[in-house]
């Protein structure tokens, strides 16, 4: 009698299970690992107008590192065509601040942790809808022990800073969530 009542329930239960599968595999969900919400159909352009660095303190490969980074970025995680200047999407700014300022004394009275810090003012022009251009400040900081100096630190930190500045950048001009 057991076997019976199995061979009902596979029997009733199969058919279930087959409609089941059809609809899981008609059914997809679609992820944007890029975090890009962008209209192509209307969104086909970008440029960039380089950045200049105009911090009181300078360092001289910063300006070309944050220009190239910022490139990078939308050429890698879009579909957008780079142009010379009149993309539907506009991007100028400069660096305005790029300081170090001591974080804790030790018990010494000397530095212990320094942190450097960068800001870059963007300008962003959606030349397809105006009411998503921004000019905005972004910022990034990074420590250091004091006993290292800014040369030997210096390239890996401004690296790390303009990594986490022109993700914010892409984040606010193209990521709307």
């Amino acid at each position: 009698m057991a076997l019976n009542d199995l061979r009902k329930k596979i029997r009733y239960s199969l058919p279930s299970l087959m409609v089941a599968a059809v609809l899981l595999v008609g059914c997809t969900v679609s992820y944007k690992f890029s975090g890009a919400s962008i209209d192509y159909t209307k969104v086909k352009t970008i440029s960039f107008v380089p950045f200049q660095n105009r911090a009181p303190y300078q360092w001289g490969p910063m300006a070309a590192m944050l220009n190239e980074a910022l490139s990078d970025m939308f050429v890698q995680q879009t579909k957008l065509q780079q142009v010379s200047r009149g993309g539907d999407l506009q991007f100028d700014g400069e660096i305005i601040a790029y300081d170090q300022f001591n974080k804790s004394i030790s018990s010494d009275g000397y530095s212990a942790m320094v942190q450097l810090k960068m800001t870059v003012n963007v300008r962003f022009t959606n030349n397809t809808n105006h009411e998503e251009d921004f000019e905005r400040q972004f910022s990034a900081t990074r420590d250091f022990d004091a006993t290292q100096s800014l040369d030997s630190v210096q390239e890996e930190l401004v690296t790390q800073m303009i990594k986490e500045i022109v993700e914010a950048i892409f984040n606010a001009a193209v990521a709307n969530w």
